[in-house]
C-alpha cells in the first residue's frame, strides 16, 4: 500500500507543482511528508516563513533553506485545486503507514530474539529483521535440507544448467520458494552496500557481463554457503577490527574470486 500510495502522490506532485517535487529526491522522508502535511492547502507551503519552517517536524537548516530557495519561484497549476487536498491526504496516509511499519517492525524484532536461526541470519550485514524473519519464516528449519545446495535451491540462488551444444546459460528454477528468494535478494543487495568485500564481488560478476540480477544472485550463492556453514558450527557473521569482511573462522572466508 505504501508503495502505490507513493506513487501516486509522486505523480500528482509533479502534476500540479514539479519545483516543489524536486525538494527532495525521496518524498517517503519525515520532512518532507511533515511539510506537506503542515497547511490545509498546499499553496499555503509557498507563504510559510523560515521560523515556521522550523518548527515543522524534521526540518532543519539545510532543509528549510531548500524551501525558502523553492518559495522564490514556486508554481502550481490550475488543478492543485482539488490535487492539492489529495496529496494531502496521501501524504497523511503514507505517515500512518511507516508508524505501523515501524510497530510491525519491532514486533518482529522482539519475536525474532527468540530464534537460534534468526540470529545467525540476522547477524549478517545488511540481513534486516523484515527479510531476515522472511527467510527464517520460509526456511524453518535447516533439518529439511540435506546440504547447502539443496537450501540454495529453494531460496532460488543455484540457477540450473541449460547449456546446449555450443549455447552457454543457466535457468532459473521453477520449483522454489518464492517469497524466500524475494527476501534473500533484498537482504544480498543491502549487503552490498555495506560490505566493500560484497561490493568488491558484486562488480567483478558485472565486469565478466552478467546482468545486476545475476550478480547479485551470485552473491547470493556463496551467502547460502556462509549461512549453512554457521548454522551447523553454531557461529555468528562478525567484522573484523579495521576491516570490512567476515570473521566466522572459515565460513568468513573472503569472498571467492
Amino acid at each position: 500500500e505504501k508503495v502505490v500510495v507513493l506513487n501516486r502522490m509522486q505523480a500528482d506532485l509533479q502534476a500540479v507543482s514539479p519545483g516543489l517535487a524536486d525538494i527532495v529526491e525521496y518524498k517517503d522522508g519525515v520532512a518532507f511528508l511533515n511539510l506537506l502535511t503542515c497547511c490545509s492547502n498546499l499553496q499555503d507551503l509557498s507563504r510559510l516563513d523560515k521560523k515556521e519552517l522550523l518548527s515543522i517536524g524534521g526540518i532543519g537548516e539545510a532543509f528549510a533553506g531548500r524551501v525558502i530557495k523553492w518559495q522564490k519561484k514556486a508554481y502550481f497549476s490550475r488543478e492543485v485545486a482539488y490535487v492539492g487536498p489529495m496529496i494531502i491526504e496521501d501524504a497523511k496516509r503514507i505517515i500512518e503507514i511507516k508508524r505501523s511499519i515501524d510497530e510491525l517492525e519491532e514486533k518482529i524484532e522482539d519475536i525474532l530474539k527468540s530464534s537460534k536461526l534468526a540470529e545467525t541470519i540476522g547477524s549478517i550485514p545488511g540481513f534486516g529483521a523484515v527479510c531476515t524473519a522472511e527467510l527464517v519464516a520460509e526456511i524453518g528449519t535447516m533439518e529439511r535440507f540435506s546440504s547447502e545446495r539443496s537450501l540454495a535451491l529453494y531460496l532460488g540462488m543455484a540457477p540450473l544448467d541449460k547449456s546446449s551444444g555450443k549455447c552457454q546459460g543457466t535457468r532459473t528454477p521453477t520449483q522454489i520458494n518464492k517469497r524466500g528468494k524475494a527476501a534473500m535478494m533484498t537482504a544480498v543487495a543491502h549487503n552490498i552496500r555495506k560490505v566493500e568485500e560484497s561490493k568488491r564481488y558484486y562488480q567483478k560478476k558485472r565486469d565478466e557481463g552478467k546482468s545486476h540480477n545475476q550478480a547479485v544472485r551470485a552473491l547470493g550463492r556463496h551467502m547460502i554457503r556462509v549461512i549453512w556453514s554457521m548454522t551447523k558450527r553454531n557461529e555468528i557473521y562478525e567484522i573484523r577490527e579495521g576491516e570490512n569482511k567476515t570473521c566466522s573462522d572459515e565460513t568468513s572466508a573472503a569472498i571467492p574470486a
